[in-house]
Formats: structure tokens, C-alpha cells, sequence
């Protein structure tokens, strides 16, 4: 995969959590912390977002909010709230229940919601994640971002007017939006910061290049010399600018990079550990797990099953 597929799939445990709902009157509800990036799509009406710090925003019908970090944060129908002071959203007893009647066509002011998050590893968030601010908001604009967009009408048009497949189009959709989230959050960044940060490395020709390599061959035994000559560059200009970009050295990337597709061998499959070191570029069981440990604070093994028993719905 690409190194952009392998964020995203590195961080996933488990399908998003979601619900629709129609919100009519004085009302509000407050959301998080939870152990994943949330999301709010305004399907119709309007609303207010209000973060824990900053001004509250105005949200209008497709508009979409993405809080990556999980953060405590209130919706309601004024701006003159509190998000800790609102009571918190009630949790459906499914993933993906649909409270709030909204089989009956809604009346003038309501607003229709759908409200969801994903469930992340923080324990191996991708530095690309971590570089993601607090709130990314983008409004309804015509012409931007037409594929995020599309995503929202979809998610609109089975979300109101649900037909057979919808258990399988949800589900799909909503890993879509996830995508075009992050892909819309880099088009509008790259410009920004030119010449720093995720959005710069994963543009930049020369450490896209290792930065690819390393995420198809992470059990290839890498040095700094082959990844220059891959990305066409002298080793210490090549060294510098990656770092500068990416936050860490390349052998310090590796090496992260290495034992968080272990993680995520360990979660999804059955392989020895013996095995898991192997696909990882370790010689030995013995070094990969300590290398393990260092990162992760708990063994291989007990990390395996404690992710095994977690890797649900968020709660």
C-alpha cells in the first residue's frame, strides 16, 4: 500500500460507530473524549459546534466536522452553551441504531444529524494523525472538495431514504469519508506550509519516494544510503530534508514503522511471533519483542490479546 492507505489502515480498529438523529427545539448534547476521531455530518438544518476552547461555529446543512484527537466537544442549537454543562449523547444500544423517528418527514427547523466516530489505536497513531489539529471544519462550499461531497450526498441519500444493502453501503461509505477527510485536510494544508510537515513530505518527490519504500519493504534491511539513492539525493542532504519533514530521522521512521505493522499483524492475525518478527525485519523474537516492549510498554503476546478482546465498536 501507499504510504497515505497505510495510515489509515494502521490506525483502524473495528467499523465506525454512527448514529442519525433529528434535533428540534432548545437542545444539545456533548460529545467525547473517546478513543478515536469523531464526526458530525449536518444532513439538513443548521447547528453550532462548540469546542472545549475557541469560539463556538456555525454548522449549515452539508457541512462536516472532523475532530481526529477525540476531544470533548458540544453540538447544540444555540452558541450560548457550555459543552462540558450539556448532557452527554445517549449511546444507542447498536453501532449503527438510527434514534430519533426519523421515518416521518421533518419539520421546517429541525436538523438532521449524523454523528459518529472512529475507533483508533492511539497506542500507534501515525505522526501524520498527531500533526491534525483539534477541529477540521469544512463547510458546504460549492466546488470544494467535490469528492468529500459526494461522499456526504451518498451518506445523505441512504441515510434518508434507506433501501436494501444499506448494512453493507454504510459501513463502506462512512471508511470513504474517512479518506476524503484527510485527503481534503492535505489539499487545503499543502499550500499553507510549503515547506514543513506531513503534507510537505508526502508532496515532496524525494521523501515521498523513501518514505514508499520503507512503507512496502519494512523488512528490508535499510540503510540511509540506499534510501538517498532511491530518492536521488546526497545521503546527508537526503537525511536532513526527510527529518525536517517528517519529524524524525529515516532509521528512527523505520524502526516506528516496523513494530506498528507488527501491531497491526497482531491484532488482525494468528502469526507466531517468531513469524511477526520475521515480516518485520527482525532476526530474532527475542529482539523484536523487546524492541516491542520499548514501544508499546507491554509484550507482544499481551498486547495481541488485549486487542484482540477490544477490537469492537467503540462502546
Amino acid at each position: 500500500m501507499d504510504v497515505f492507505s497505510d495510515v489509515i489502515a494502521s490506525m483502524r480498529v473495528g467499523r465506525a460507530k454512527f448514529t442519525r438523529s433529528r434535533r428540534s427545539g432548545a437542545w444539545g448534547s456533548r460529545f467525547g473524549p473517546y478513543p478515536g476521531a469523531g464526526f458530525h455530518v449536518v444532513l439538513r438544518g443548521s447547528c453550532w459546534l462548540l469546542p472545549l476552547d475557541g469560539p463556538a461555529r456555525p454548522l449549515g446543512a452539508g457541512d462536516v466536522v472532523f475532530l481526529p484527537h477525540g476531544t470533548m466537544h458540544g453540538m447544540s442549537d444555540s452558541p450560548d452553551r457550555v459543552a462540558r454543562a450539556l448532557p452527554p449523547e445517549p449511546q444507542p444500544e447498536r453501532a449503527d441504531d438510527f434514534p430519533g423517528g426519523m421515518d416521518d418527514e421533518p419539520a421546517p427547523g429541525d436538523t438532521l444529524l449524523l454523528c459518529g466516530a472512529y475507533r483508533l489505536d492511539r497506542g500507534q497513531a501515525h505522526p501524520f494523525l498527531r500533526a491534525l489539529p483539534k477541529v477540521v471544519h469544512f463547510p458546504a462550499r460549492p466546488g470544494r472538495h467535490p469528492v468529500l461531497r459526494t461522499a456526504v450526498d451518498l451518506l445523505t441519500t441512504e441515510l434518508t431514504a434507506p433501501r436494501q444493502g444499506a448494512e453493507v453501503t454504510l459501513p463502506a461509505l462512512l471508511d470513504l469519508l474517512l479518506v476524503y477527510l484527510l485527503r481534503a485536510w492535505l489539499d487545503e494544508e499543502s499550500p499553507r506550509e510549503p515547506g514543513s510537515g506531513w503534507p510537505a513530505a508526502l508532496a515532496d518527490p524525494a521523501v515521498a519516494t523513501a518514505l514508499n519504500h520503507l512503507h512496502r519493504e519494512p523488512a528490508r534491511p535499510w540503510t540511509v544510503q540506499e534510501l538517498s539513492n532511491a530518492a536521488g539525493m546526497s545521503r546527508t542532504a537526503f537525511a536532513k530534508r526527510f527529518a525536517s519533514f517528517v519529524g524524525q530521522s529515516p532509521m528512527a521512521y523505520l524502526t516506528w514503522w516496523r513494530l506498528s505493522t507488527a501491531a497491526r499483524i497482531l491484532r488482525t492475525s494468528d502469526s507466531p511471533l517468531a513469524a511477526v518478527a520475521q515480516q518485520v525485519g527482525y532476526t530474532s523474537e527475542f529482539a523484536f519483542s523487546n524492541a516491542f516492549k520499548r514501544t508499546f510498554g507491554i509484550a507482544p503476546g499481551r498486547y495481541r490479546r488485549e486487542h484482540r478482546a477490544t477490537a469492537t465498536p467503540l462502546p
